[in-house]
């Protein structure tokens, strides 16, 4: 049995959830997101408990495919309502002495020691904020309600320019730590 599958998700009393078929919409005081359940997950809303339940079929308890799928269906929909209440936020620093990232209307412009500056456009659903910089650093706060979107875009920034580690120069997470290497000795 899958043991994330068979927690129920609760529902908070500032969240709705409609059901319809294998679609969830789940509508939150940051928005609404909205999850297409797996046909193998059995989906089932309890209005007096004010929980989302999930379940395969009993047949399928020995698949291993069908109990990945009731955990990870699980999943989406309890980010989906995390996501509606209290949104995702990641945090991303450019390195580097000359680099900068700044916002120019629905893009952001990442100058990171290439010939040219770097523009990616900022999906719907997501607020980029460019913070001022601290020495040598500028971070960028990436904030939305969908979890795969905010991981996907800081993914995306990150890899544009991934961190070296002799300088250190690089886009990283916040939370992401660079062991530094020596590099080449000259002389004796």
């Amino acid at each position: 049995m899958s043991r994330i599958g068979r927690k129920p998700v609760a529902i908070p009393g500032n969240v709705k959830v409609a059901l319809s078929g294998q679609k969830i919409s789940v509508t939150g005081p940051k928005g609404t997101l909205s999850v297409n359940v797996h046909p193998e997950v059995k989906v089932q809303f309890v209005d007096a408990e004010k929980v989302v339940k999930f379940d395969i079929d009993k047949t399928k308890m020995d698949d291993r495919f069908a109990r990945a799928l009731w955990g990870a269906n699980r999943a989406l929909v309890q980010n989906a309502v995390n996501g509606v209440v209290s949104g995702y936020e990641k945090v991303m620093q450019v390195v580097g002495t000359g680099w900068t990232a700044q916002l120019q209307g629905k893009n952001l412009k990442l100058v990171c020691g290439l010939a040219n500056p770097i523009i990616m456009p900022i999906p719907d659903g997501l607020t980029v904020t460019v913070d001022k910089a601290v020495g040598d650093t500028t971070p960028v706060k990436v904030v939305g309600i969908d979890r795969q979107l905010v991981g996907q875009f800081a993914a995306a920034m990150r890899q544009k320019r991934k961190p070296e580690p002799y300088n250190g120069k690089g886009i990283k997470y916040s939370t992401e730590t660079i062991k530094k290497k020596q590099g080449k000795q000259f002389g004796a």
